[in-house]
């Protein structure tokens, strides 16, 4: 991946990757610090996004400091041929961050759904894993709720200083 990024480029993502400035005019920073144009710095990013050196670029919450102390991984055992579909609609739900389907890990594991839900308590997760089971419906089999405990993780990628 280091290869695909060239000396400017890399001091862009060097530049943002514990996030972007909390100002008005974010990129605009960016592009100050850099010493290149807020264009410059937009197009170059929205490359590397095209190119799929950059997944995304969004806001990143700290769930606990908004008050949704509940956390838990909800996960589903769902038919096969209907986790596209049912999928896409658990991950369009408002209270679900993130929505990916993984391989099951037979026998012990059947789950291949797995659908993040936070809450402020336990119960208020639990309605709403209540209503992901309502709209999963005959095609789960099986679910559980993994609750967090603690963050041990909140950073992406970090390119060391060469």
């Amino acid at each position: 991946m280091t290869a695909a990024l060239d000396p400017t480029d890399r001091r862009i993502v060097k530049a943002t990757q514990a996030g972007l400035p909390l100002t008005p005019a974010p990129y605009a920073a960016v592009a100050e610090a850099l010493a290149l144009t807020e264009a410059e710095v937009i197009a170059r990013l929205a490359s590397m996004q095209e190119r799929g050196i950059v997944r995304r670029i969004a806001v990143a919450p700290n769930h606990y400091a908004l008050g949704m102390t509940a956390n838990g991984m909800s996960v589903w055992d769902v038919a096969d041929d209907r986790i596209s579909e049912l999928g896409a609609q658990v991950g369009a739900l408002p209270f679900v961050t993130h929505c990916y389907q993984r391989p099951r890990a037979l026998p012990g594991w059947p789950y291949n759904l797995f659908a993040m839900l936070h809450g402020g308590s336990r119960a208020e997760v639990e309605a709403k894993r209540d209503e992901v089971a309502a709209l999963l419906g005959t095609a789960c089999r099986s679910h559980d709720i993994l609750y967090s405990t603690r963050i041990l993780k909140k950073t992406g990628l970090r390119l060391r200083d060469e």
